[in-house]
């Protein structure tokens, strides 16, 4: 990030705290926006690179920074969001946001807030949105801003930011799953999923998956995984038995908050190689994500999510 070496007569900035206080409010903002933590802290470097790249005279010119932070971070997020989809299509594999863990880091202004606009159910849906759909959403839904601050930051009018909100929910309403039977604690079907795994045992593996579920990986082809989304209880069941039987002998699976859910890792020599995401329907698993991408897993080999989510 850029500073300036000398303020003015070698005096601090008396402004730098107040600055660096929205650091976390941008990283939670950006990470929701563009659904990795990486890229994030990128468009969060960049807006405080463009902040200290003005005066003083200029800085002093603005009536709230906070806000003009946020409208610069959320105009970066909007350009890479558009460029993101065109890398995307040379991804190999499917892409999935970049899963986080629970626990402390070192930077406790680098911690995203994990609640359920952060779930890995939530982020994907997000990746179906349109750019310009998802920071009208994210801004107005998550961040309470006001239809007129979303339209001078999309750089479209009130009503037009109005409308795309309102076709985010309804993509947000028709993803969401419809449980016909009592809800049951995701913990606990996850736990299940893993007990059945761990014992190879496809009847309990096809009971606890919902008959359309779907699984999902990501190894941005830098890991071995299936390409393809593979699609029905007995499907996923037979594919989780054969990596249960193929698994190495110093792999084990543990049980982790991914993205505040519950959730399970593949920990090998002491390093995790994979994170699972789960979304749990009434008493079935309808979705896993699975993600072996390593640039993706930094935070989970950096002293991240050490805490299991089991009591």
């Amino acid at each position: 990030m850029t500073t300036r070496s000398e303020p003015e007569q070698g005096r601090p900035d008396p402004g730098l705290d107040a600055i660096m206080s929205e650091r976390r409010h941008l990283i939670n903002l950006a990470y929701r926006l563009l659904g990795s933590l990486a890229e994030a802290e990128d468009a969060v470097q960049e807006t405080y690179t463009r902040w200290y790249a003005m005066s003083r005279q200029q800085q002093d010119a603005i009536e709230s920074p906070g806000a003009w932070l946020t409208t610069v971070a959320s105009r970066i997020c909007l350009n890479l969001l558009g460029s993101a989809r065109a890398r995307r299509e040379t991804y190999v594999g499917e892409w999935i946001p970049e899963p986080l863990p629970d626990g402390t880091v070192a930077d406790p202004a680098d911690r995203v807030t994990l609640d359920e606009s952060v779930n890995l159910a939530f982020l994907v849906v997000l990746e179906s949105m349109t750019p310009a759909e998802r920071v009208a959403f994210i801004l107005h839904d998550v961040f309470c801003h006001s239809f007129a601050e979303v339209a001078e930051i999309v750089g479209r009018t009130p009503a037009a930011c109005r409308k795309l909100a309102s076709s985010a929910r309804r993509r947000i309403r028709t993803s969401q799953p419809s449980a016909t039977t009592p809800a049951a604690q995701p913990a606990g079907v996850v736990r299940d999923f893993k007990q059945a795994w761990e014992a190879q045992d496809i009847d309990a593996l096809i009971g606890l998956l919902d008959p359309d579920a779907t699984a999902i990986a990501d190894g941005g082809g830098l890991a071995i995984t299936f390409l393809r989304p593979i699609e029905g209880s007995e499907q996923i069941a037979r594919a989780w038995v054969e990596i249960a039987r193929h698994r190495a002998d110093n792999m084990t699976i543990l049980e982790r908050t991914v993205n505040g859910q519950p959730g399970l890792v593949a920990q090998q020599d002491g390093v995790i190689v994979t994170v699972f995401a789960f979304e749990v329907a009434g008493d079935r698993i309808k979705h896993i994500w699975v993600v072996r991408n390593p640039d993706k897993l930094r935070r989970w080999t950096t002293g991240w999510g050490a805490s299991p989510w089991a009591p």
